[in-house]
């Protein structure tokens, strides 16, 4: 029995030897025709991958960079719009001042011009009272002098 075994066991690897030929030469096909190949093209597809991953994270940071620019300059645009609105209220603001000066030279002339005249006609009222209350006064002297005056000279009560 031991001799059988050994008999099958022999024949059963002996006519494993073709299997196992046939087996590392589609083994070494495999590796030469399919697995390099393929280990090639899975190599390109891998460096495409991070060609175009490194392609995208540039033009994220070129898009970064030129929203960075565009909020600069938005930024600057806003400054000198604000600027501009400043010195148009600065300049309101100074035509104004000047205005209000104006006017308010006008009035204080105006005023000053209205105290002469209010001067001037008090003055002219005091001269034309005085002369009539003198007039009064010589009107007065005459209607009560009169009666004496038209009395006789003599006395005669």
């Amino acid at each position: 029995m031991d001799n059988d075994l050994l008999q099958a066991l022999e024949k059963f690897f002996v006519d494993a030897i073709p299997t196992v030929i046939f087996f590392l030469l589609l083994y070494a096909a495999y590796r030469v025709l399919g697995h390099y190949l393929l280990k090639k093209v899975l190599g390109e597809r891998y460096d495409r991958t991070q060609g175009a991953m490194a392609k995208a994270q540039a033009d994220i940071s070129s898009a970064d960079a030129k929203a960075t620019e565009y909020e600069h300059k938005i930024r600057d645009a806003r400054l000198a719009i604000f600027k501009t609105q400043e010195a148009r209220r600065q300049k309101l603001i100074e035509m104004r001042d000047a205005a209000l000066a104006e006017a308010r030279n006008r009035a204080q002339a105006l005023v000053k011009q209205t105290r002469a005249d209010l001067e001037k006609d008090q003055a002219e009222a005091q001269v034309r009272l005085q002369q009539d209350a003198e007039t009064l006064a010589a009107e007065v002297m005459r209607m009560v002098l009169r009666p004496f005056a038209a009395a006789p000279a003599g006395g005669g009560r």
